[in-house]
């Protein structure tokens, strides 16, 4: 009896080691193996709050590894198991697990151009983020008045208008909407803020507030890099002259729906924007302006031009007088309309 008690645990310890070496070396094939040879790339997401097992399982399901027991284990033995990123990654199934591993937990996920032009606003930055999917456009509203971000940035207004730096950035569609607006704030800190940029501010009449809200009317008045300086100098001149800029861009930033058309009734609208009715420059910028703009506001050309009217072909012209701005207005404004009767 006894040797029949020896011998089944004998045969029981044997099957046993068995079991657990073919289950060793399972795990070692669908650990050292590729799920397959197949090179092509595929798009990969990890979603905020997954865990190793839902991403193991997903992987698996897209048939980009063999084993999610065993991905999960790789991803232990390499003390990997709570690196893993949320993002968009580009994987394939010729990956070998460690490799997918080293790509989930490296951060370089999937990202996408987004080019912001110059004279952008944030609202239609916002939208642009949304129609490429990089961004809820309410959120990123929302996070552009974070009073803390203002503050930290000691900008003297309740929103960062003019402050997100119109450039191209490369964006991971799962980026936060608040990461997104700390980049485009530190990018404005990196190209405006640089050494030269600072004195000239600081040898100028204006802040760096005014500077940056001055120029986004410059940029919203011209695309000419030939007329920015002078545009400058327009906005000056009727500064110093303590008269109003009467800048249509800042009655059209005032209106809370704009159709594309500005009426009479418009330049009345009572907001600090509206600079038909109010003098000197509104509370803050009405758009992100460019470098360029930004030089021009810093520093304008001498002139005595205090007018400037559209030619209609994307320059102006520019008057030191009155009579001679209304004689312009005449020939570059009326005759237009009346052409169209």
């Amino acid at each position: 009896m006894q040797r029949w008690i020896t011998k089944t645990f004998i045969t029981g310890f044997w099957g046993l080691l068995l079991m657990i070496w073919i289950i060793i070396s399972l795990f070692y094939y669908q650990g050292t193996r590729p799920a397959s040879q197949d090179s092509r790339s595929i798009k990969f997401e990890v979603q905020s709050g997954m865990t190793l097992k839902q991403v193991a399982l997903k992987l698996f399901n897209q048939k980009l590894i063999l084993s999610p027991s065993a991905f999960q284990a790789i991803a232990y033995i390499q003390d990997k198991e709570k690196q893993i990123m949320v993002g968009e990654f580009s994987l394939s199934p010729s990956m070998l697990p460690k490799e997918i591993i080293l790509r989930l937990t490296s951060g370089k996920t999937i990202l996408y151009p987004l080019t912001i032009p110059e004279g952008y606003r944030i609202t239609e930055i916002a939208s642009l983020l949304d129609t490429q999917g990089l961004a809820n456009s309410k959120i990123f509203i929302h996070q552009t008045q974070d009073k803390n971000l203002i503050q930290a940035f000691d900008i003297p207004t309740d929103s960062l208008e003019g402050y997100l730096f119109p450039e191209t950035y490369y964006l991971s569609k799962l980026t936060p909407e608040k990461k997104i607006v700390e980049k485009m704030v530190n990018t404005f800190k990196e190209k405006v803020l640089k050494s030269q940029i600072l004195k000239s501010i600081k040898e100028s009449s204006l802040s760096l507030h005014e500077i940056i809200t001055l120029a986004s009317l410059i940029e919203k008045e011209t695309g000419l890099d030939s007329e920015r300086k002078m545009i400058s100098s327009v906005f000056y001149n009727r500064l110093k002259k303590n008269m109003r800029l009467q800048t249509d861009p800042t009655v059209i930033y005032a209106i809370e729906k704009f159709d594309g058309n500005i009426r009479k009734r418009d330049l009345k609208i009572d907001s600090p924007y509206n600079t038909y009715r109010y003098k000197g420059l509104p509370p803050g910028p009405i758009s992100s302006p460019g470098l360029k703009s930004i030089e021009a506001a810093i520093s304008p050309i001498k002139s005595n031009h205090l007018y400037f009217v559209s030619r209609q072909d994307g320059s102006h012209h520019f008057s030191s007088n009155l009579a001679e701005h209304n004689q312009a207005v005449k020939k570059y404004q009326l005759r237009k309309i009346n052409s169209r009767r």
